[in-house]
């Protein structure tokens, strides 16, 4: 009944996740329309000479329409581009390499007796020569699929403990939790891209504009204040935007930890052995070369602690990864 139920949460998970993903295009499409919005707001001269403000929405419509398709094939070659090369993009981002049998038997051995319990294929095995601790799974199909492991945490680790964490990441690959999180990072770097295209045209439009504005704030005081107007507002609905699509990435990797580990203490039948390796591995997390956030909430705990103040719970809505000490004592009540 319990593999059940954890079979259930995952394909309730995917589900979420799908849908939550399907909200990207739909905020880039919307941040497109505001972007035309700045140059919706025009001027005119009225029969006494003054300058009047006014939004022209046919022109927004009309320059939305003539640039969303656009957006859409930009969109689709990235994603093109990340779906063929994100292994060689992370690889070269963390310096890992390839890990053969003859190199390191233990690590080896130890990933194909859990791919062979479940019944998976052998996924590859990376390694970083790194002596802080972490790990975490990576690819979007079969034939990217790896496990990234620092040689800081196969030195410190037992083979118990190991093997829980290999086990973690797995499920991350069966779940199929690092193709969603690699498409949910290539958006929100979509999204990154835009919304410095949508500052560079503020500012465009802020010193464009301001010598309208100058120019007809003897006449009419309103027009300095127009474009201000418009300046904050495109800002406000670019923040916002943005804060909505972190959440949804930030949802979608929180939810599969759990699910990770949830999947590790069931394949290997040890879930202590886990909590015991999260436990060594948040004692010193991350990798000392490597701080990119992208890259960083793959790991399988998030480098950057949480720290303990009256502001826990504001910081808990943004971190990629829950508790670390939630985690053990989940594990620790299997």
């Amino acid at each position: 009944m319990q593999y059940i139920g954890i079979q259930s949460q995952i394909a309730r998970n995917n589900w979420n996740s799908m849908v939550l993903l399907l909200m990207f295009p739909c905020i880039i499409l919307g941040m497109l329309w505001v972007f035309c919005c700045i140059f919706g707001f025009q001027s005119t001269y009225d029969g006494y000479g003054y300058e009047q403000y006014y939004f022209n929405a046919d022109l927004v419509n009309e320059m939305w329409l003539g640039w969303a398709p656009w957006a859409v094939i930009i969109v689709g070659i990235w994603l093109l581009v990340a779906y063929f090369f994100n292994a060689q993009m992370i690889q070269h981002a963390t310096g890992a390499k390839p890990l053969e049998r003859r190199e390191n038997p233990r690590v080896y051995n130890i990933v194909e007796n859990l791919c062979m319990t479940c019944g998976m294929p052998m996924p590859k095995i990376n390694i970083i020569n790194d002596p802080q601790l972490n790990a975490f799974a990576s690819g979007i199909n079969q034939k990217t699929y790896t496990v990234t492991l620092t040689t800081g945490i196969i030195d410190l680790l037992d083979d118990q403990e190991l093997a829980g964490v290999i086990g973690h990441e797995l499920t991350h690959i069966r779940n199929r939790d690092t193709k969603v999180l690699i498409i949910s990072i290539v958006f929100v770097g979509i999204l990154s891209t835009l919304l410095t295209l949508l500052t560079r045209g503020i500012l465009r439009a802020f010193l464009w504009g301001g010598f309208s504005s100058r120019r007809s704030s003897s006449k009419n005081g309103n027009g300095g204040v127009a474009v201000i107007v418009v300046i904050i507002a495109a800002i406000v609905c670019a923040a916002i935007a943005y804060f909505l699509t972190l959440l949804t990435r930030f949802a979608i990797s929180r939810k599969r930890e759990f699910m990770a580990d949830a999947g590790g203490a069931e394949l290997t039948r040890n879930p202590r052995a886990l909590a015991s390796a999260l436990r060594k591995i948040s004692a010193n997390p991350g990798l000392g070369h490597v701080d990119r956030e992208d890259v960083a909430q793959l790991f399988i705990i998030h480098p950057k602690k949480l720290t303990q103040s009256f502001f826990d719970k504001l910081q808990s809505l943004f971190s990629t990864h829950p508790n670390t000490e939630e985690r053990i004592r989940i594990l620790e009540q299997f």
